[in-house]
């Protein structure tokens, strides 16, 4: 059902995209958005080692939102930052795409949880985490991505 790398030499192993996904902060969440038409956003993540999933937060409504609801497909392609030699333009990078359904998380402890993980992600300072838990928590939606392929390459520009 899913694809493979092309170019089986630049694939990467499962332990290097996992790798990736604890590393890296950022990454582009792809669902079915308005009229069928693709609807990419950046996101913060946490890749989450006990269960195998990519957790989010947001708030509660929106055209994301309302996305994922209508279809529970989507894919997230996260990067990391390469390596450039200082004498040429050319990048080389790892990429990582996951493909998965959206699960949103109900259990509030779970949330709060999974937010704070997040968090430690940016900052160990845990007074400002405490407070933003304590100021929004109640707020934010919390969903994961639940992997069902998970593909990575090197991508050696030139």
């Amino acid at each position: 059902m899913f694809r493979d790398v092309v170019r089986k030499k630049q694939k990467l192993n499962e332990d290097e995209c996992i790798s990736i996904l604890k590393t890296e902060k950022r990454g582009v969440l792809s669902v079915i958005g308005d009229d069928g038409y693709p609807y990419g956003m950046p996101l913060n993540h946490f890749y989450n080692e006990d269960d195998g999933k990519i957790y989010f937060h947001s708030g509660k409504t929106g055209h994301k939102i309302d996305a994922m609801r209508s279809c529970e497909k989507a894919s997230f392609c996260v990067y990391d930052s390469g390596i450039k030699s200082p004498d040429s333009w050319i990048l080389n990078f790892k990429s990582v795409v996951v493909f998965g359904r959206i699960e949103f998380i109900e259990d509030n402890s779970k949330a709060i949880e999974i937010s704070r993980q997040l968090s430690l992600k940016f900052t160990d300072d845990e007074e400002y985490i405490n407070r933003e838990i304590k100021n929004f928590g109640d707020k934010v939606l919390v969903f994961a991505l639940v992997p069902e392929h998970i593909t990575g390459k090197r991508v050696n520009e030139s």
